[in-house]
């Protein structure tokens, strides 16, 4: 694994709906009603993930052989900073390595108490629930957020372009949307789902959205556009047309907060 610090505010699936980017949870998650400028995300990147999607974007990963020594919870808890604001672990996916990310995520929180230091997750959602339970706890508990890549609706389409079912990522969406009440701002729970060319439109769209809304109407949903990469990088990226039948597939389904990132992708 790896770590990086990311200026804020950042590029980040939930960037939006972010106490670092919109002030969201002022005064008790974030101390400005702005964009957190002059601090950073501690980037946390697992180099594993339990996924096998044809599309990834991190593939790289995949084909190193890794000269790193072991990095243990401790020391990654001590790259944390006075400006340090937020710690996102992702990859890869921080499922493959929860064990460690947990105990890393509670070592910083325990010297910094009294202070900003929210905890966030990038994941496909396929991580046990006990663990699950523990994520979720950390983040609502430091103003944090689960971002849950929701990658396809049709069980087939999900095996084919994944490898694996999107039953129990399906299953733990479900779990941590039954918690948001429990902090509406800001929101612990955000979905995404890559637009794939050809593979991921309007009806995989649709079907997702009318999941998430059947849970809470108001739950951030993020279409991402998709660029060529790993095993589909013959494909083009996600055209204008196809995110805009997207967007209006989601907004149809119920969602009151849908938006079309990574516009630069487009075409």
């Amino acid at each position: 694994m790896t770590w990086y610090r990311d200026p804020l505010p950042t590029n980040c699936v939930a960037d939006w709906v972010c106490p670092a980017s919109t002030g969201a949870g002022y005064p008790e998650f974030t101390d400005t009603r702005d964009a957190e400028y002059g601090y950073h995300n501690l980037a946390v990147f697992y180099e594993a993930c339990s996924f096998d999607c044809l599309y990834c974007q991190n593939w790289h990963f995949r084909e190193r052989s890794s000269g790193e020594r072991p990095r243990g919870a401790e020391e990654l808890a001590n790259a944390v900073n006075d400006r340090t604001r937020c710690i996102c672990f992702f990859g890869g996916d921080p499922s493959c390595q929860i064990g460690h990310a947990l105990a890393s995520a509670r070592k910083a929180l325990d010297p910094n108490k009294g202070r900003i230091l929210r905890i966030c997750w990038e994941t496909n959602g396929s991580v046990s629930r006990g663990f699950l339970k523990q994520m979720t706890d950390v983040s609502l508990q430091s103003g944090g957020c689960i971002k849950f890549d929701l990658k396809a609706w049709d069980l087939p389409l999900h095996r084919a372009l994944c490898g694996v079912s999107n039953r129990p990522t399906l299953a733990n969406f479900e779990y941590v949307a039954g918690l948001i009440d429990r902090r509406p701002d800001p929101p612990l729970l955000i979905a995404a789902t890559c637009l794939v060319p050809g593979y991921v439109d309007a009806d995989q769209v649709g079907k997702i959205a009318r999941f998430i809304a059947q849970h809470d109407p108001s739950i951030p949903y993020a279409l991402l556009a998709f660029h060529p990469a790993h095993e589909m990088d013959d494909l083009r990226p996600t055209s204008r047309q196809q995110a805009q039948h997207c967007l209006e597939a989601a907004k149809a389904a119920g969602l009151t907060r849908v938006r079309i990132g990574n516009v630069h992708l487009l075409w």
